[in-house]
C-alpha cells in the first residue's frame, strides 16, 4: 500500500467513482444515506468499506474527534 508520498506500508482512505453515474443521496435530515452509482469504491486503511455503493460491512478505520483547541485526538 502506498500514500500519496509514495512511501510503502503507510495507509490511505480512496475514493474511486463515475462522476457520471455518482448521486449524493444525504441531506440535511438524512445525513447518512450513501450515494449511488454502481461504480463507487470506498477503501479506508487499505480495506473496501463500500464496493458499488454498497456497504461491505467492514470497519477498518477508527473515529477521530476535534477538541475546541482544534486538536485531534
Amino acid at each position: 500500500m502506498f500514500d500519496g508520498g509514495g512511501r510503502a506500508a503507510e495507509r490511505a482512505d480512496v475514493t474511486i467513482f463515475d462522476p457520471a453515474d455518482f448521486r449524493d443521496r444525504a441531506t440535511y435530515d438524512k445525513p447518512h444515506r450513501y450515494p449511488s452509482g454502481e461504480r463507487t469504491t470506498v477503501i479506508v486503511n487499505g480495506v473496501v468499506v463500500v464496493d458499488a455503493a454498497r456497504r461491505t460491512g467492514a470497519l477498518p478505520g477508527k473515529v477521530l474527534r476535534r477538541w475546541a483547541s482544534g486538536a485531534a485526538s
